[in-house]
């Protein structure tokens, strides 16, 4: 397959030998080894099993009592654990990475941090400060373990605000920002200010147990931003449930102020848009244009998102309208006009504008090829692809073959804390799990294939 580079942000046209469409066909399965891909296949099988998702922390207690934690624990890491983790510690994170590196595909590492509203240990300040220390020793692993042989744009690691600031605290400050008039106390300008400074803040609409935990709360985050930027590393913050949002916004765009000036090489923070929301591509093309105007970088993760279920019964409980679109038709529709805004940005202003494909879907990810080969953007350029470690391999491989940047979210640590995280997630994405089926039919197709010995 032939591809044609066009000049850096240029606008030339194609060339007359037309684009040719990447094909996810499992082609380039045979780059991995068959135990890997025996595993994907048990495990996608099993997580497409509704009631293992729906009971998953019972399976894992039930398992622990019948079994004894050793065995129980020997068969999580050989299933689950290994499919969809890099591992427990520095060693084995970076072996992973290395794997993946030599295929093609880099590392978005995440801490995997799950909050407990219940438990006084998990929503005190030395927890959150614990969670401080594994942002920044996650910053560093990120660095750690880039591709020696790629430039160091390309580290990213994952934020999860609400692992450094309590949620409870982004619903208050939402339920403000969402008032008619809003708050003027509540300005990126001035929150950007205070994590600078260090000086506390004082606003009216919280308590003063409340001001005090924002100000900690944005030291933290300050810490964290500060420190990849030295490291060479690049923040995409995690998007969360829609009624923390607007805090989190806020949040990102007072990082984004200090962080993601032109001065900068570009954005070192970016904020994650979900296109299953109503209103994404209107937020989306405001907060461009103000980044803009401004003179700021913009870097965006474009997900579907994954809260769909959670966000319409939350709606219904409390009688509000629904914010999200009415069915996956809408949503692919709604991606594809993000997708198509954010490439025409990154055509448009080059470096200043970053986006990731964060995506499952391959009729997005072909749109999102076609585009940039019209639109001049290059394979190495600011746009790059994201999956799941463990998941939709036939996309990523394909994607990392051909060029282009693609990057797999990889959660490390230890088992205990990692499965209820991977469990949380995978009833958040019940629709991708359960969507696997073309991806699990590849696999098992590959698999005869190589047990008849039939050549490829």
């Amino acid at each position: 397959m032939v591809w044609t580079r066009l000049p850096l942000y240029g606008h030339s046209k194609p060339s007359t030998g037309g684009w040719q469409p990447l094909r996810f066909d499992g082609g380039a399965f045979h780059l991995k080894r068959t135990a890997e891909l025996a595993r994907a296949l048990l495990v996608l099988r099993l997580c497409a099993w509704p009631p293992l998702v729906t009971h998953g922390l019972a399976f894992q207690a039930w398992s622990q009592r019948l079994l004894g934690s050793r065995l129980s624990g020997a068969l999580l890491r050989a299933s689950i654990y290994g499919q969809f983790v890099a591992g427990e510690t520095a060693e084995e994170v970076r072996g992973c990475v290395q794997q993946l590196q030599a295929i093609g595909l880099q590392p978005l590492l995440a801490v995997p941090t799950e909050e407990e509203p219940d438990s006084a240990a998990k929503t005190s300040e030395a927890w959150y400060e614990g969670n401080l220390s594994a942002m920044l020793h996650c910053v560093d692993l990120s660095r750690a373990v880039a591709d020696a042989h790629g430039p160091a744009r390309n580290s990213l690691m994952q934020l999860k605000v609400t692992a450094l600031t309590s949620p409870r605290l982004c619903k208050e400050l939402s339920a403000w920002i969402q008032r008619p008039r809003g708050s003027s106390e509540l300005r990126p300008e001035r929150l950007a200010e205070a994590m600078e400074s260090g000086r506390n803040l004082q606003l009216s609409c919280l308590s003063t147990e409340q001001n005090q935990h924002l100000q900690a709360s944005l030291s933290r985050l300050h810490r964290v931003a500060q420190h990849a930027r030295a490291q060479d590393v690049r923040l995409l913050v995690d998007a969360e449930y829609t009624f923390i949002n607007p805090a989190l916004s806020l949040l990102v765009a007072a990082l984004a102020m200090r962080w993601n000036s032109s001065e900068e090489e570009g954005p070192w923070v970016w904020n994650t848009y979900q296109a299953y929301l109503k209103d994404t591509h209107e937020r989306l093309e405001r907060d461009a244009k103000a980044a803009h105007e401004a003179g700021l970088a913009f870097g965006v993760k474009l997900v579907r998102g994954a809260y769909l279920d959670k966000e319409r019964s939350v709606t219904q409980l409390h009688g509000k309208e629904d914010c999200t679109q009415p069915d996956y038709e809408a949503t692919s529709r709604s991606y594809s006009r993000c997708l198509e805004l954010m490439l025409r940005r990154v055509s448009n202003h080059g470096p200043r504008c970053h986006l990731m494909v964060a995506s499952h879907n391959e009729e997005s990810i072909r749109q999102a090829t076609r585009r940039m080969w019209e639109l001049g953007i290059p394979l190495d350029g600011p746009v790059c692809f994201g999956q799941l470690l463990g998941m939709c391999d036939h996309v990523s491989l394909a994607l990392g073959q051909a060029g282009y940047m693609v990057y797999k979210s990889i959660p490390y640590g230890c088992l205990e804390e990692v499965i209820p995280y991977l469990i949380r997630r995978a009833q958040e994405n019940r629709s991708v799990l359960q969507g696997a089926r073309r991806e699990q039919a590849l696999l098992s197709q590959e698999l005869w294939r190589r047990l008849l010995g039939r050549k490829a």
